[in-house]
């Protein structure tokens, strides 16, 4: 039983039994993603957008030097949330037993471990890729991560896409392509890393798939599991490296601003952790990835209006036309089971 007073978290994976049939319904007759994985995926959208942008107003805006604490942050409050959740017993790290006591064994973790070490590199490839590259660009670059996922998928499940969702796959490459082929903001390092950040977040979703259904662990358990080992490791390499020293030394550590955007920072990284395990289970590592091409639209708009850096250009906005194109028909074969 729940503490008197706490309410149950309607998102925590109930086993299937217990699930409402209209969850894992059809969104309607033929249609190839359910009611609960549309939900994921548009959550999963409105927080990606949302993250970016504190992100980039804490390490642009603020000028913070260290993008490594900040992920460090996010995963120290991320497990002290599920902590308490798991204490309350709001939540259940396993799939079947909504409320049950124990956390996870250590066999489980040791199981996991693949995915914790591809975690930990796709967030801090993902953090820093934000700092060199205006928000704009970045969103657009980011969208070649579809490419890497396809093969990803194939290396290690020799998952094969229809013609239609490859089509949508060469038209959005090709945008992001020709978007960034006048970028008078280049900056050889920060495409560097934002390709980087690509192929580790194709390898992270992919590895979802593979050990996340294997281990029996609901998206909590996993994002507990991944707390608990990359947590220290990055404890670790920010102390060799000087950040926290930095970081207690930064100007604006005490300004109320730095702080909101911070905790709002943390908050969202904890939601969108969630739905992103809830969005590749439900529905597929690829879906995932077009998931955030399609959020990009808004992270463009917004991103250019608070912080711009990209100048107008023709073949810019060719390229994002190009890449939603692609992403629209890729969200119209999934929908309609194509």
């Amino acid at each position: 039983m729940a503490p008197k007073g706490v309410m149950l978290l309607p998102v925590s994976d109930p086993p299937p039994s217990l699930r409402g049939s209209d969850d894992n319904a059809p969104l309607f007759k033929g249609s190839g993603m359910t009611r609960r994985g549309a939900v994921a995926a548009v959550s999963y959208m409105a927080c990606a957008v949302l993250l970016v942008l504190f992100n980039k107003a804490a390490l642009s805006s603020y000028n913070f030097p260290c993008a490594n604490v900040i992920t460090l942050f996010q995963m120290i409050s991320s497990t002290c949330i599920l902590y308490a959740m798991k204490r309350w017993r709001i939540i259940s790290f396993t799939n079947g037993e909504p409320h049950k006591g124990s956390f996870v064994p250590l066999e489980t973790i040791f199981h996991t471990l693949p995915l914790s070490i591809a975690y930990l590199l796709y967030m801090l490839a993902t953090m820093e890729s934000v700092r060199g590259v205006n928000v704009p660009m970045y969103t657009t670059l980011r969208r070649t991560t579809v490419m890497f996922t396809m093969i990803v998928e194939y290396l290690l499940t020799r998952q094969k896409y229809t013609h239609p969702v490859v089509g949508s796959v060469a038209l959005i490459v090709l945008g992001a392509f020709v978007a960034g082929a006048r970028d008078l903001s280049f900056d050889a390092y920060g495409y560097g890393m934002v390709f980087i950040a690509n192929v580790t977040t194709a390898i992270y979703l992919a590895t979802i798939n593979r050990v996340g259904k294997s281990s029996g662990l609901n998206s909590f358990g996993l994002m507990w599991c991944n707390g608990i080992v990359c947590g220290p490791i990055l404890l670790f390499w920010t102390y060799i490296r000087g950040d926290l020293e930095l970081t207690m030394n930064f100007p604006y550590l005490h300004s109320h601003g730095f702080q909101v955007v911070m905790i709002f920072s943390c908050i969202l990284a904890f939601f969108l952790n969630y739905f992103i395990f809830l969005n590749t289970t439900l529905n597929s590592a690829l879906t995932q990835t077009m998931c955030g091409n399609l959020k990009d639209l808004f992270t463009i708009g917004l991103g250019w209006l608070l912080f711009g850096g990209l100048p107008f250009d023709v073949l810019n906005i060719i390229g994002q036309v190009l890449g939603f194109v692609g992403s629209g028909f890729y969200a119209y074969c999934k929908i309609k089971g194509k």
